[in-house]
């Protein structure tokens, strides 16, 4: 009885948020999720992660990027980082189009890319993302090929992560675990990017939920114990009974790592809470989500989220 009441509780809080995204039914109708399905989910980021890169470099010249980085040689690793992603579009191509599967094409995106500084901060946070990303659709890759081509790009998606982190002066490694997401909690941090794409792209298996977004009040440095403002933009959650309570959940691979959150204006209060004892720690690139279960993190409970936060 208690995970019924615990699911109807978060379901209220999703579709209060967006009614036709978060159904149980269309959840329930959804077809099996097959190979290509997460081929061409992992060709959507790098479609994504491709121009990214290619806009960036196409925008700031050498002179930029080593005055951003104060490192000679950074311009030079991009390019390798940014011939990395073209790669990985390549290779996931042929390999849908070997499979009989057609593949996704390149979207149009908007990445609003000021100055250098800000395609540091962008870059960590989309590197981080494809590394969960890989991380998280493993489990469901059935063919040993694919899944052993998905580990390698994930290898490398790790290195560009690292290499990215330690320009930004953080840790390259600052967590023993890296985080697992799934593919709607990874579509909800890509979709933002995306402004439109071809109709004649197969369709994914993918829904974004509702924004939450890290207050711009928030302290710079974030740690466990630290209390911090969650941002639900454009939406309003409340339990389903309008008194239950709305809790935010840190993934880490280990399970997610849960704390109570307080309704304020605009959003939720939260303490950052410490992992259990042999649990992974919440460190690095965090993930958390609102929820009105305080027993699992599912599709069907994930209110609003995830948002980044970097935890030290």
């Amino acid at each position: 009885m208690k995970s019924t009441v615990c699911f109807v509780t978060a379901l209220a809080a999703a579709v209060a948020a967006a009614p036709a995204k978060n159904s149980l039914l269309a959840a329930r109708q959804a077809p099996k999720i097959t190979d290509a399905d997460i081929l061409n989910y992992a060709l959507t980021l790098e479609h994504l992660e491709d121009n990214f890169y290619r806009t960036a470099l196409a925008k700031f010249d050498e002179a930029a990027f080593t005055a951003a980085t104060n490192d000679s040689s950074f311009y030079s690793n991009l390019k390798e980082i940014s011939s990395d992603e073209s790669t990985h579009v390549s290779f996931l191509t042929a390999a849908l189009t070997k499979a009989g599967a057609k593949p996704v094409a390149e979207c149009t995106y908007d990445f609003k890319l000021p100055d250098v500084k800000t395609f540091l901060a962008t870059s960590s946070i989309l590197e981080g993302v494809g590394v969960s990303a890989y991380l998280g659709a493993a489990a469901d890759i059935m063919s040993k090929a694919y899944l052993t081509a998905a580990g390698s790009i994930l290898t490398v998606e790790s290195r560009h992560s690292a290499y990215i982190r330690n320009a930004l002066m953080e840790s390259p490694f600052p967590s023993p675990f890296d985080v697992p997401l799934d593919l709607n909690e990874v579509y909800t941090l890509a979709a933002p990017f995306i402004v439109s794409c071809p109709s004649s792209n197969p369709p994914l298996p993918v829904k974004a939920f509702p924004t939450l977004t890290s207050s711009p009040d928030n302290p710079a440095k974030i740690s466990s114990g630290t209390k911090i403002t969650l941002l639900t933009p454009k939406v309003v959650i409340k339990p389903a009974d309008g008194t239950s309570q709305i809790y935010a959940a840190f993934i880490t691979v280990t399970g997610p790592v849960f704390t109570e959150a307080t309704p304020v204006d605009g959003g939720f209060s939260l303490t950052v809470p410490e992992a259990p004892e042999g649990g992974a720690p919440v460190a690095g690139q965090s993930y958390v989500v609102l929820t009105g279960c305080n027993t699992t993190v599912t599709d069907d409970t994930v209110a609003a989220g995830p948002a980044v936060l970097e935890i030290s």
